[in-house]
């Protein structure tokens, strides 16, 4: 009689497999102190916020570059005034080599300040392989978004899913962070269901204190419910204390099915602390070991 042997379990060390960071342009001294505790090859997003210019994101692009890592630009569509204003983004990166992979996400401006009014629109520009782009991630939100509809997020994941396709472009799917791993499993079931294969970088965030995480969660509209902050290690009666995302690993790791989730990696958000949670993951895989 054949038997059949069930896949070993899925453990944490494995998640953080090619995990990937992020970080701001002002960020760029601190990689330094860092990079010590980053794998090399990692990949690390450099956000385009409204209060850096051109010169900061260069720069942080130019430095992950040079510590060995993968730079992954973000492109923020609404932040765009002018078509131009892309071709020259994308053309500096292309400069210090940086360009290979970026992330087109819609940014925060609720009007747009030129012709872009969502990542979609960056996709489709033709303007991306034009300077060597060949990746592109976009974002995902498990929680769901408290300015866009269920409805219209999942349609526009699928559109943009399909266009990387159309235009030859790899992707990843980089989710906003949460703190409920059933939610964000039960998401990527989802995601598969709707025939959407891109490989998923679940968005955790790095160890921060308690009061910090809210702050970020309430901005972002992530859920954050007594009976989930609880599970999650948070204290909503003692804001100054910090927290890790232990218990969110454990927790994804548990639940995960390669089968029915695809594949699946994690990217920390750092809210600043680059070197903090770049020196937390590197405990906590030492630790698993």
């Amino acid at each position: 009689m054949m038997t059949t042997t069930s896949p070993p379990p899925v453990t944490e060390a494995m998640l953080l497999r090619d995990f990937s960071l992020e970080m701001t342009g002002k960020d760029t001294s601190k990689l330094d102190e860092a990079r010590g505790a980053i794998p090399p090859g990692t990949r690390i997003n450099v956000t385009y916020l409204g209060n850096e210019n051109l010169q900061m994101r260069l720069d942080a692009a130019r430095a992950v570059n040079g510590f060995g890592f993968v730079p992954v630009p973000h492109i923020s569509a609404r932040r765009l005034t002018s078509r131009d204003e892309l071709k020259v983004f994308l053309a500096a990166l292309r400069e210090h080599d940086a360009q290979a992979q970026v992330f087109a996400v819609g940014g925060d401006p609720a009007q747009p300040h030129g012709p872009y009014a969502d990542s979609l629109q960056i996709i489709r520009s033709g303007l991306l392989q034009e300077h060597g782009v060949r990746g592109v991630g976009i974002g995902g939100y498990p929680e769901g978004h408290p300015q866009i509809s269920r409805e219209t997020l999942w349609s526009a994941l699928v559109e943009k899913a399909d266009a990387l396709a159309a235009e030859g472009l790899s992707g990843d799917i980089i989710t906003q962070f949460g703190f409920d791993a059933n939610a964000v499993l039960t998401w990527i079931e989802e995601v598969r269901g709707r025939d959407i294969e891109l490989p998923i970088r679940v968005g955790v965030p790095g160890p921060a204190g308690v009061k910090r995480l809210m702050t970020y969660a309430t901005r972002f509209g992530v859920g954050t419910s007594a009976s989930i902050a609880r599970k999650y290690g948070l204290s909503l009666t003692n804001l100054m204390g910090t927290t890790g995302p232990d218990r969110f690993l454990t927790a994804l790791a548990a639940g995960y099915d390669a089968a029915r989730h695809g594949e699946v990696k994690l990217h920390f958000y750092t809210f600043g602390g680059l070197d903090t949670t770049s020196r937390w993951i590197d405990a906590f895989r030492k630790g698993l070991k």
